[in-house]
């Protein structure tokens, strides 16, 4: 059975990004010094699914920073808009939460990292989502772009651990209750 799993960072009000997707305000609340996970969650990963937004902010990174398939789903992207150098590194599709999940299980995949904030809004309105590691920075942004938006009813979770960090981050593992 295939699963959807998040992990990521949000300001203490909730926002993953300012209003024009500008992220300087977490990338420089980073401390190379300390392990917040990320690495031993990429490495359970079998493949990255993220929206537009996400895949335009790491575009451009070189190296390319994902050794595992990456699927970017779009309505107005196309496989024409990748560097020839990601071509066989990323794929672009306009299915459905539930059809590009369909997809990957078709091929293999088991576990998928789930990125990007309406992607991530889409997969857990669709029932998509295991789990959710999120990384609270201090700070308050006051607008900008949510982790969380509107949905049809409560999706409820169970916590599962917390951890803080000497920088000031605070991180917590949600699985998604039954």
């Amino acid at each position: 059975m295939i699963t959807g799993h998040v992990f990521i960072a949000t300001s203490l009000d909730g926002f993953i990004a300012r209003a024009d997707g500008d992220i300087a305000w977490l990338l420089e609340r980073d401390e190379p010094d300390e392990d917040h996970g990320y690495d031993t969650f990429i490495a359970s990963i079998d493949a990255i699914l993220m929206g537009r937004g996400t895949y335009e902010k790491i575009r451009d990174i070189r190296p390319w920073p994902y050794t595992r398939p990456v699927v970017v789903l779009s309505a107005t992207m196309t496989e024409d808009d990748l560097p020839e150098e990601l071509g066989s590194k990323v794929r672009v599709t306009d299915l459905s939460p539930t059809e590009a999940m369909r997809m990957l299980q078709s091929e293999g995949h088991r576990r998928v990292y789930v990125d990007g904030g309406r992607v991530i809004q889409s997969f857990l309105r669709a029932g998509l989502i295991a789990d959710m590691v999120i990384t609270t920075v201090p700070v308050l942004l006051g607008e900008g772009r949510r982790l969380f938006g509107s949905l049809a009813g409560d999706i409820r979770l169970q916590h599962e651990k917390t951890k803080s960090y000497p920088s000031g981050l605070v991180q917590s593992r949600y699985r998604i209750a039954a």
